[in-house]
């Protein structure tokens, strides 16, 4: 699957826009996920990477208006030359959102839709919990998080159900968190973890 701009250049487009530290770093996250998961699908690491990496590309422009969000990462991604279908795949994380009337009757359908929209929701529950743990993620487990997953009210505006989509990709939850553990601790440097 080709790609039209380098994973250097994708940043740039990020790093372009006024973005909060912790906003990239949830970009970085999402791409780490979406790595690991095409690695476990045996299918193009660029191109999930990519897909992790740019699925908020608007988020610095629309995060005070959510009716925007997405709407103008179509715009975003048009100009560096991505074709339709990967446009789609990144406006799927937005789907049934009130907020973003557009998309609120659409649904994912497509494994690669439910891993996006599984990958980058999951990754605010990890970098909570390891905010907990003093930074920590080199040590995390997949028991401790499931009981901060089962805790409604712990990183509660993760949605749990966006989450459980990854099961219609046909991983167990486990292997999920599991996965999702892995490929965030092979970038903790980089997002300020341990």
């Amino acid at each position: 699957m080709e790609l039209p701009i380098t994973r250097e250049e994708a940043i740039e487009v990020l790093k372009s826009m006024p973005q909060l530290e912790s906003d990239m770093n949830h970009y970085l996250e999402s791409e780490a996920i979406m790595r690991g998961l095409a690695k476990r699908f045996n299918t193009d690491e660029e191109y999930w990477g990519m897909l992790g990496l740019l699925h908020d590309v608007d988020w610095a422009l629309t995060k005070n208006n959510w009716e925007e969000h997405s709407i103008k990462a179509k715009e975003i991604l048009q100009q560096k030359g991505f074709d339709e279908e990967f446009i789609e795949i990144i406006q799927s994380h937005t789907y049934g959102y009130e907020e973003i009337p557009t998309f609120k009757d659409n649904k994912r359908v497509t494994d690669i839709q439910h891993c996006l929209a599984a990958a980058e929701t999951m990754t605010g529950i990890i970098y909570a919990y390891a905010l907990m743990r003093g930074r920590k993620i080199s040590d995390m487990e997949v028991k401790g998080l499931k009981k901060k997953f089962d805790n409604k009210t712990f990183a509660a505006n993760c949605n749990r159900e966006i989450i459980k989509e990854i099961e219609l990709a046909g991983l167990s939850l486990d292997e999920f968190f599991g996965l999702c553990i892995n490929s965030i601790k092979e970038i903790r440097e980089q997002i300020g973890l341990e």
